[in-house]
């Protein structure tokens, strides 16, 4: 009769990245019909101190967190780690092992803003005395793209943030993003140090994306709401790290060993550049026609008109229409209909909303407008659009 393994967890799912690993872990569970019981805390964290009490055949856990490394450094039943890839070998724990590739990652954000046409660019980590070994790394991977590539760069780690610092914490970014050189791309070492970015350009009317340009990692979907500005990301292969790390601990309980020098290695790249408008530079150098895009995205869906921009920007409609047509290739007035057709669409693709509630959201009259609008631009009604997407 075939055994029932019990397998351990050992994972905090408060954490986007780690419920992303654990969905992986499922999906083969779900695909080889695998006969494990999984046993993880009811509260979906790591408890180090019950896993002491703990009696069963293999662990998959996340080798980031030090403290477990050190937990399962004398393990004798099968352990299959997941975490960052490191740059030399001698970093990788003596375990068979799933990373998330943190060069490819640094590279598939510089080259979504360097095709961007920017030219200049900066990294927002982590302080170097953090225990997050994966953020380091990829600060690492940034210096070496930059050097390679030539181009001059900055890196700020700024602190590890909590309520009692933070307005200080704030207070050093917003000194070094008002030193640094526009317009620039920023990479972030996660999506909630992007959120940083983002909120310390609005207080500072560094405009996004035209003056700063930001990227994250994670496609975390709860910080891509908590800002105004939709944020750009790398997303990571995490499912397919949990389902790699499933299938290697399948072989472990099925008899399958490896000698020191030959322990797996399994990087996972990234899945793709998830472009949102924190990062749609599109390389204007007009300053009226840049400060008008600027109000127009932050205002296009409260029904402004184009008199509006016009006192905004302080130039008459003659002057700014030639701008505009000179520049963009279209009226101040399309600027406005693109904007609002823009943020329907994003709504209609990341969120749960009712169709008339995003018409009313996004300036239309009418949920018939809205349709009629989508017809003309999409060939799509917006149900459909949501459906398929474009």
């Amino acid at each position: 009769m075939n055994k029932n393994y019990q397998i351990s967890l050992l994972f905090n799912a408060n954490k986007a990245y780690d419920r992303q690993v654990m969905e992986g872990i499922g999906e083969y569970l779900q695909a080889s019909q695998s006969r494990w019981n999984i046993f993880i805390q009811e509260d979906f964290t790591t408890d180090i101190e019950q896993f002491h009490n703990w009696r069963g055949d293999g662990v998959i856990a996340d080798f980031d967190n030090p403290s477990i490394v050190q937990l399962l450094s004398q393990a004798t039943i099968p352990v299959v780690g997941i975490g960052g890839s490191y740059a030399k070998q001698e970093d990788y724990p003596p375990v068979p092992y799933v990373a998330t590739d943190n060069v490819k990652l640094i590279e598939m954000a510089f080259e979504h803003l360097k095709h961007k046409g920017l030219e200049k660019f900066a990294f927002y980590g982590i302080p170097d005395d953090s225990w997050e070994r994966w953020a380091i790394e990829r600060e690492s991977a940034f210096v070496n793209v930059m050097e390679r590539e030539g181009y001059d760069y900055s890196v700020f780690r700024g602190s590890e943030t909590n309520s009692k610092t933070w307005q200080f914490d704030m207070n050093r970014l917003s000194d070094w993003l008002q030193q640094l050189p526009t317009p620039i791309g920023i990479i972030a070492v996660t999506d909630a140090r992007a959120r940083h970015l983002l909120q310390m350009c609005e207080d500072l009317n560094l405009l996004v994306p035209d003056k700063v340009a930001v990227i994250g990692i994670d496609n975390e979907e709860v910080t891509r709401y908590l800002t105004r500005v939709s944020l750009s990301s790398v997303g990571q292969g995490t499912k397919s790290m949990g389902y790699a790390a499933a299938k290697l601990l399948d072989k472990m309980l099925n008899g399958t060993r490896w000698s020191p020098a030959q322990l797996p290695r399994i990087l996972i790249p990234p899945t793709q550049v998830y472009a949102r408008q924190s990062s749609d530079y599109e390389g204007v150098d007009d300053p009226y026609v840049v400060h008008a895009m600027h109000f127009i995205r932050q205002n296009a869906c409260k029904g402004i008109k184009v008199e509006q921009v016009l006192d905004h920007v302080g130039v008459s409609r003659t002057n700014l229409e030639a701008r505009f047509k000179l520049q963009r290739g279209h009226s101040i007035h399309q600027e406005i209909h693109q904007a609002k057709l823009e943020r329907a669409s994003y709504l209609l693709e990341n969120s749960e909303l009712p169709i008339s509630d995003i018409a009313d959201v996004c300036g239309y009259p009418s949920i018939q407008y809205l349709y009629s609008v989508f017809k003309k631009a999409y060939n799509k009604t917006p149900k459909e659009y949501r459906v398929g997407g474009d």
